[in-house]
Order: C-alpha cells, then sequence, then structure tokens
C-alpha cells in the first residue's frame, strides 16, 4: 500500500528545505478529525527559515494546497493541516485490505532476518502459574509481530530444568514421595514436595546440604539423579503441553538449560583464557564494580554452575546456532540486573553481538493477599484461570441466548481470548494484582469485544448473502463518504503502521489498543448508516467497507494469538 506519510514527507520536504526523513520525523495526526488528516508543526523551521512558525506555515500551505493528493490544505498558527482527498484515500485502503486478504498489514521490513524469541520458560516440576502468562503470551505476540514484518522468527521454551532446585526436589522425593502420586498429579503433587522441603530444612539444614550433594550428582551425570530429573522433566512437559494448547502456542525448541550443562566447561574455560575471572571465598567471579554492578558469580565454591553461565553459553550457542540479527529475551523486570550482568559479561569477552541481544521486560503479578511463593505454595494455576475463564463465558453464552452451534467451542474462542487480550491490554511494564473479576469482567473494552465486533460484521456480510471476494476496482465507493465511514477507513489503513510500531517497541498493546479503535469505529459506522440499504451501489461499497473492517480485526486479534468466531 502506497505510504501517504511518506509521500506527504516528499511534498513538504522540497518546500521547507528539508530532507525527507526530517520531514517524516515532524508530521503529526492531529487529535481531532476537524484539524486535518495529517498536520505539519513549522516551530522547528523558525531558526533555519529566520521567520516565526504561523507565516512559515503559511508559505508552505501555499504552495502545497494544488497538490492533487489533498482535498484541502489549511494552516492554523504554525501548523499546515492537511485532509487527504477522501476518495483517494478510501479506494486505496479498501483495494489493498481485499486484494491481501489474510496478509493485510503484514510487511518485509524484515528482510527474513532471523531473530529469537525466547519467553514462556517456565520452570519443570513447579506449578505453571498465572504469572507465567506474561512471559507466554507477550512473547508468543512479539513472535508474531516480527513473523508479520518479515522475519524469520524462531520461538525457544529456554526451560527451567537445572539448578539446585532440582537438587531439593529430587531430595524430597526420596524422603516423602510417592511414584503413584506423582504420576497422578505431577505439578501439584511436586509442588508439595518442594514446599514440604523448604518447612522441614528450616529444622533440619542437613537437608540444604544432601540438595547440594544431589545436584551436584545430577550435574556429573549419576544415573539415578538423571533418571529422577528426566522422568520429573517428561512429567511436567505433559502438563505445559496441555495449557500451551489451550493457548494455541507452539514452539521450534525447547532446549531449556539443561542442554547447556555440556557448553559451560568451554565458556568458563574462555573466561580463564581472557583473564575475566576472580576468584572470591572459593567461588569463580567476574568483577563488575567498573560498571557500578555486583560481581557476575559464574561458579559456586563447589564448582556447580549457576543462571548466569548458562545463559551465556546459551547465548554463544544460538550465535553460532542461528547467526541472529536480534535474540530477544522476554522476562519478568526482576531480571533486569542479572541481563545486565551477564550482557556486560558477553561484552568484556569481545562477543559485538552483545548489544543484539534484547531483554524485553515486563511488570509482575501478585495475588491480592502478597506475591506469589513456589515455596510456600501460595498460587494460582494458569490452567485453571482458563478454565474457570471459559466456564464463566458458557454461562454468559447460555444466559444471552447467544447464535452459536457450538457453546462449548465458542466459550474457548473468547474465554480464553478474554485472558489474552486482558494480559496484553496495558503496557507490559506495568505490574498489576491478579483479580478473578478484572479478568473475566467481558464489558468495555475487551477481548469479548473486540471479537464481538467481528461477528456482527460477519452477521451483516452473511445476512447480506456476500460469500466471496469484491471486484473493488470496478465498483463505485462515493456512496461511502459519512464522517464515521471515513473515521473508520482511516482506522483501517493505520493498520499496517501500527503492526511496525508494536514491534519496533516490543510493546502488544500498541496493537491491542488500534484493534479496539478499529472495533469502536466500525460499531459507529454500523450504528449511523444504514448498511443493506435498496440500492446497490451504496450497498456494496457499505458491505466491502464492513468486509474490510472485519478482516482487519481478524488480523489483529491473529497477531495477539486469538481467534476470531463469526457467531457470538
Amino acid at each position: 500500500m502506497k505510504d501517504i506519510r511518506k509521500e506527504i514527507a516528499g511534498i513538504i520536504a522540497s518546500q521547507a528545505g528539508l530532507s525527507e526523513e526530517e520531514a517524516l520525523a515532524l508530521i503529526e495526526i492531529p487529535p481531532e478529525s476537524s484539524k486535518g488528516d495529517y498536520a505539519f508543526p513549522c516551530f522547528k523551521l523558525a531558526k533555519v527559515l529566520r521567520k516565526a512558525p504561523p507565516l512559515i506555515a503559511a508559505d508552505i500551505a501555499a504552495k502545497i494546497r494544488d497538490n492533487a493528493l489533498f482535498e484541502k490544505v489549511e494552516n492554523v498558527n504554525a501548523y499546515v493541516n492537511m485532509f487527504i482527498d477522501k476518495q483517494f484515500f478510501t479506494r486505496l485502503t479498501l483495494e489493498d485490505v481485499a486484494e491481501r486478504g489474510d496478509d493485510f498489514g503484514k510487511s518485509d521490513v524484515g528482510g527474513g532476518k532471523t531473530v529469537i524469541v525466547e519467553y514462556s520458560s517456565p520452570n519443570i516440576a513447579k506449578p505453571f502459574h498465572i504469572g507465567h502468562i506474561r512471559s507466554t503470551v507477550i512473547g508468543n505476540a512479539i513472535y508474531k509481530l516480527y513473523d508479520a514484518v518479515g522475519y524469520k522468527v524462531v520461538r525457544i521454551n529456554h526451560l527451567g530444568d537445572y539448578g539446585t532446585q532440582f537438587g531439593k526436589m529430587i531430595t524430597a522425593y526420596r524422603h516423602w514421595g510417592s511414584e503413584e502420586e506423582v504420576r497422578k498429579e505431577p505439578i501439584k503433587t511436586l509442588l508439595s514436595y518442594y514446599v514440604r522441603f523448604h518447612k522441614e530444612a528450616e529444622n533440619d539444614p542437613s537437608l540444604d546440604q544432601e540438595a547440594r550433594e544431589t545436584f551436584y550428582r545430577l550435574e556429573h551425570g549419576e544415573e539415578e539423579e538423571v533418571r529422577i530429573w528426566e522422568w520429573f522433566r517428561s512429567e511436567s512437559l505433559k502438563e505445559f503441553e496441555r495449557v500451551y494448547g489451550m493457548l494455541g502456542i507452539t514452539f521450534d525448541s525447547y532446549n531449556g538449560e539443561s542442554f547447556y550443562s555440556d557448553k559451560m566447561p568451554a565458556v568458563i574455560e574462555e573466561l580463564k583464557e581472557k583473564g575475566l575471572l576472580q576468584e572470591s571465598q572459593g567461588a569463580q567471579i567476574v568483577d563488575l564494580s567498573q560498571w557500578n554492578m555486583a560481581p557476575a558469580l559464574i561458579t559456586k565454591s563447589d564448582g556447580s554452575s549457576l543462571y548466569i553461565t548458562r545463559d551465556i553459553a546459551a547465548a554463544i550457542y544460538r550465535k553460532k546456532t542461528y547467526d541472529f540479527y536480534k535474540c530477544i529475551y522476554v522476562v519478568a523486570s526482576q531480571q533486569n540486573l542479572h541481563f545486565q550482568q551477564w550482557f556486560k559479561v558477553l561484552e568484556l569477552m569481545g562477543y559485538d553481538w552483545y548489544k543484539d541481544c534484547v531483554h524485553i521486560n515486563f511488570g509482575l503479578v501478585s495475588l491480592e493477599d502478597g506475591t506469589m511463593s513456589t515455596r510456600e505454595g501460595r498460587v494460582v494455576f494458569l490452567e485453571d484461570v482458563l478454565n474457570r475463564a471459559v466456564e464463566k463465558t458458557a454461562e454468559i453464552v447460555r444466559e444471552k441466548g447467544v447464535n452459536t452451534e457450538n457453546i462449548e467451542e465458542t466459550s474457548k474462542i473468547v474465554g480464553i481470548g478474554a485472558v489474552i487480550f486482558q494480559e496484553l491490554s496495558n503496557s507490559r511494564i506495568k505490574d498489576y494484582v491478579f483479580n478473578w473479576d478484572n479478568v473475566l469482567n467481558f464489558d468495555g473494552e475487551t477481548g469479548p469485544y473486540v471479537q464481538y465486533t467481528h461477528a456482527r460484521a460477519a452477521s451483516v456480510l452473511k445476512n447480506a448473502g456476500v460469500s466471496g471476494s469484491f471486484d473493488v476496482k470496478n465498483m463505485d465507493l462515493s456512496a461511502i463518504c459519512s464522517g464515521s465511514a471515513y473515521e473508520l477507513i482511516k482506522e483501517i489503513y493505520r493498520f499496517p503502521e501500527v503492526i511496525r510500531d508494536a514491534a519496533d517497541k516490543y510493546e502488544p498493546s500498541v496493537l491491542t489498543r488500534h484493534i479496539v479503535d478499529v472495533a469502536q469505529a466500525f460499531n459507529k459506522f454500523y450504528h449511523d448508516e444504514h448498511i443493506l440499504v435498496e440500492d446497490e451501489t451504496e450497498k456494496n461499497a457499505k458491505l466491502l467497507l464492513t468486509s474490510a473492517a472485519k478482516q482487519t480485526i481478524k488480523n489483529g486479534l491473529a497477531l495477539l494469538g486469538m481467534q476470531a468466531p463469526d457467531k457470538m
């Protein structure tokens, strides 16, 4: 689709003595449609042109007013306000949506370069709880956004399947565990062992020592410890896959921390060779005090590895294996220091691609009575949240007598979609308190509202007997001339730009808010206009716009990891 903002930048640049890039950076979209479709502020030109900004605006407006792109150009104070020719803009937008269909909004900005997105990454043998939903759905949306703008994306679930907690888990299982209990309900049973371990260890410190020795044996490949660990991992993955299936999420790799255990010695040796390792109380560290950071602990005094060692090994492996353009880590903000430390270690090791490793942080989820604690067993299971959302939706569907042939399927699409949409509605960096009423609130600017709007558009098209595509190039679109129709067209036109912006900012909420804007604009058009009129030319033009709105909402929801039902 023609980039109108870029075209305007070219027109203005030639009149204002600016480069096209400089002009493009200044162009704005006015907050009110009465002030134009685009606006150009002239404040920054005052020093260069030695004129008052309002005089500059008047001069530029006079010079570009006759361009065929514009229906009207006004200078208001220091602004040049530009109104695009509505018929040109309408045809440009609707032809592109009709031609591209499910690909509308996509681009090839990425040029096929490889981007890795690491997300979700729960710990095996521990609950897949509501706190994990943030990394899981934010990461999945970022993957979809980068795929949509033309990158080759590798999705990695870096499972927490290594570390001293497995020494604790195996120790607890040996003391109090039962194979039958674990097989019956793996995660909840293993959680109960983990909680009991910490309670017992408060009175019996020898348990901690036993756990450290157990992990040491695991790390050094002792057969019995490896067997139990592999069993815990296998049982955990079955549970995780069930939740991922509910969310419609898949991965290209489940290589977790354990995958890099045999790659860590080489990293430690390289750190030694480059003179970066120092001994501190028997442990091996990299001193980062020069950069006002705590030391990076590479190995403990007993020689066992840590997260940071495995993360460095993983990054080096991924660069060699995928030659990534970016490696994106979707991990909570409480790990900010951890990422700063090991990115700095990569830099000190001489890897200039350290700057291509990006930590995308997000706010934390807490419960109304405080933060979640796996050790204390205070968690809300994500699967329980999803199931409850589906049940609540089914109740609403039955109460309202929703027109659907499959209540169970519709309830899954809408209920799980409501949870995903709520997670992606606000800026990812915000902390929030988990509350059932908020998660399952279907009123206002929510996932169900957007999905219902899609179903409404589908119903209009079905009632009109529309089953195929439109011959847009030969259609008369002059009937789409009302204010509400044009506002909807503008929101649809912006969709590809919003996708690029959301990807650039690693911020799915940019897209989420825009989909709400499209839905609201369509509903206003729907209420303001009678679509199924007798005049065939007018009816077809309005149906084309309805189809374009439906397609845009569908494509937007897909990028968030949601489905768009035709009946609701």
